[in-house]
């Protein structure tokens, strides 16, 4: 009996040493100072996080990635790695990452891996990104995503008081087909917002209603343009007199022109250009 119960003990601490001992391999050759010559990264259908799907993340939370941080640290920007890194002694994680963009990738989704490695004190120290499926300019470890906004008179893209589709004027699908071109020129696109304004004549509800009709029909052209529809946002701001104030006193058809800088609709482009 006391043979068995010890031939137990040594298979049961066999499999735990076997299972440490298979959490301190590493794919990749780690120096002791964080760094390798060749990275290698695991097989992306292997992933494990999120029902095997990986995740979308923060680019601001990736932008604060640096050299010597914890592993605590890292959790905390980029949570647990997404594949089987092991238990014990781990100097690689591995993350599989999608990105919304304009023009790469599949359905306007463009998927990567990223690798972290740790030096012998467990700091991060090397990082690396590559494409999965076919390459593009979103997986490479450059700077964060820049904002852009666009301006656009209402009065030069919509009939005057209208919303519509079919209310668009020639001059403003010109318009908004020279800014679909700027945005498929930038090589990742985050988000879109679209918003529209109008001025203060009118009701409060009218004028919300009405700058979110335009807000939407922007947004339906530019996704018939090729502009991922995923990424954009509409929203009615209502009126605003924060580009032109006008004196109230002034007859109708002087008044509503004095006031056309306020019937708007801005759109920030969050993205990185190529």
């Amino acid at each position: 009996m006391k043979y068995s119960i010890n031939k137990r003990v040594m298979a049961a601490t066999a499999i735990v040493a076997g299972l440490l001992l298979g959490g301190c391999s590493s794919l990749s050759k780690v120096a002791a100072d964080g760094t390798t010559e060749d990275p290698v990264f695991p097989d992306a259908r292997k992933v494990t996080f999120n029902d095997k799907q990986g995740t979308f993340p923060n680019r601001d939370s990736l932008k604060e990635v640096k050299a010597g941080m914890t592993k605590d640290q890292l959790y905390h920007l980029l949570g647990r790695p997404h594949f089987q890194e092991g238990f014990f002694g781990v100097r690689e994680w591995d993350y599989l990452f999608h990105f919304h963009t304009a023009n790469n990738g599949t359905n306007g989704v463009a998927t990567c891996q990223f690798k972290v490695l740790f030096d012998k004190y467990h700091r991060a120290q090397s990082f690396f990104m590559r494409s999965v499926g076919e390459p593009n300019e979103i997986c490479t470890l450059g700077d964060s995503p820049k904002v852009q906004q666009f301006d656009l008179a209402a009065d030069g893209v919509f009939a005057f008081d209208k919303a519509d589709l079919k209310n668009l004027t020639a001059s403003g699908k010109a318009k908004l087909q020279d800014l679909a071109r700027k945005i498929g020129q930038l090589g990742a696109v985050d988000s879109i917002e679209i918003t529209g304004y109008t001025d203060p004549l009118g009701s409060a509800a009218y004028n919300r209603a009405l700058s979110a009709q335009r807000a939407m029909t922007v947004k339906q052209y530019l996704a018939t343009l090729g502009v991922p529809a995923n990424v954009m946002s509409a929203s009615g701001a209502g009126a605003t007199t924060a580009f032109a104030q006008c004196d109230r006193r002034m007859g109708k058809a002087q008044l509503i022109a004095c006031l056309s800088p306020n019937r708007r609709v801005t759109l920030k482009v969050r993205g990185a250009r190529k």
